[in-house]
């Protein structure tokens, strides 16, 4: 097991070291999990609110998400941003696909993956993304890694390829409170933080999860800091 625990840890930091670039705007989003429930429907809603000594920018997202199988998941968003002195607007539409590729304690891991394609409100300006889920528990904390790469399209923007990485390893203290560390990194950017995270579960299928975290950036001298929120109602 400590062996395992190495490997993995190894893998974290050559996805690091590999990671040559990041989307354009808000860095710091979701970590995602690797796993999709048996007739799932979600209503999620995300804040992440960045601050540099340059701007202040403000991004939200509502989605609506359903379960087509027990293994897949499909979610649609709309995208909301405001920029400093600016007006919050629509900012572009998201198409979101989420597939478990093992089931949750069937391998020493859980894998899944994630595909999206976004397109810019009123725009030529197109992003698709693939992505790969890694999670695995050790006694009572979980790793979670996310590796995504992304390319950009569009009559106004430079075709390129680009990619990002999430790393977030939680304490499940417990369901309601589980205190975590969350790493973000990308193009120019490496960012480390505190999160918290939490499930409230009711009746049958019925749950309610937060998150929040507070991630600051150390690659670069000077202020850079994200506030990410998120509430997900899962029935």
């Amino acid at each position: 097991m400590p062996g395992r625990f190495v490997l993995v840890l190894l893998i974290a930091v050559q996805a690091l070291c590999c990671t040559s670039a990041v989307a354009d705007g808000i860095v710091v989003d979701k970590v995602y999990h690797p796993y999709v429930l048996p007739n799932e429907r979600e209503i999620e809603w995300r804040l992440m609110s960045g601050q540099t000594e340059e701007r202040n920018v403000l991004g939200q997202r509502i989605a609506y998400g359903h379960a087509l199988s027990e293994t897949l998941m499909v979610e649609a968003y709309i995208v909301g941003e405001k920029e400093q002195d600016g007006d919050f607007g629509l900012q572009g539409y998201e198409l979101e696909l989420r597939w478990m590729l093992t089931e949750q304690g069937e391998k020493w891991a859980d894998y899944g993956a994630l595909f999206e394609i976004e397109k810019q409100h009123r725009e030529d300006a197109w992003e698709a993304t693939a992505g790969l889920l890694f999670e695995k528990e050790f006694g009572k904390t979980s790793l979670t890694m996310n590796a995504f790469a992304i390319y950009e399209w569009g009559e106004n923007i430079a075709d390129e390829w680009e990619s990002e990485f999430r790393l977030q390893y939680r304490y499940r203290w417990i369901p309601q409170l589980q205190p975590a560390l969350e790493l973000y990194s990308g193009e120019e950017f490496f960012g480390l933080g505190p999160a918290f995270l939490g499930i409230q579960r009711f009746s049958g299928q019925k749950q309610l999860k937060w998150e929040a975290g507070f991630i600051t950036e150390l690659s670069h001298p000077g202020k850079n800091h994200t506030l990410r929120i998120a509430l997900e109602f899962e029935f």
